[in-house]
């Protein structure tokens, strides 16, 4: 079993409602097992500005899925739950990400890990701290990461969602 941190995020519609039946499928395939979902953070949008406000969540999952098996899932889930395709950065129905897993560093045309923005986005490492602590990937540490972002208007934009929060820890 390998441990995975994934990355969601919706900015379209019931966006919680979209975290949860992402991590719901992904907790129903064969293999794969969640073991940690952060609560969930309101963020300002990344890339495209002009556009509706993220809400962003964070999950620890174990699974004996390969890297890019588990890639082809979660792209799976998102084209099951309704996303299509759209502009870079631009607004979306459910995305998921995988941040890490375990300590490989892995560089393909279909996949990178870890994930090449992990240490550069607040809306990523705000909600993944509120699930690891200690942690490092790749060799930084997450929370000097963290804060090294915290003085930006990205950082200090990330809020607490305590609707979504409640709605996610009902369910995991």
């Amino acid at each position: 079993m390998s441990e995975y941190g994934i990355g969601l995020g919706s900015n379209i519609g019931d966006r919680c409602g979209h975290l949860i039946d992402a991590l719901d499928a992904l907790a129903a395939l064969d293999g794969v097992a969640i073991n940690r979902t952060s609560r969930v953070f309101a963020t300002p949008p990344w890339g495209i500005e002009d556009q509706p406000e993220f809400l962003n969540a964070c999950a620890l999952v174990e699974a004996s899925l390969s890297p890019e098996v588990l890639l082809r899932a979660c792209k799976a889930i998102e084209a099951a739950l309704g996303r299509t395709p759209a502009p870079r950065w631009g607004p979306r129905l459910i995305d998921i990400d995988l941040l890490f897993c375990d300590a490989l560093a892995i560089a393909s045309p279909d996949l990178t890990l870890p994930h090449p923005g992990l240490f550069d986005r607040p809306f990523v490492l705000v909600p993944l701290m509120d699930i690891v602590s200690g942690r490092s990937v790749a060799g930084r540490d997450l929370a000097s990461a963290l804060g090294a972002l915290q003085g930006t208007k990205a950082a200090q934009q990330v809020r607490l969602d305590f609707e979504g929060t409640q709605r996610m820890a009902a369910r995991f």
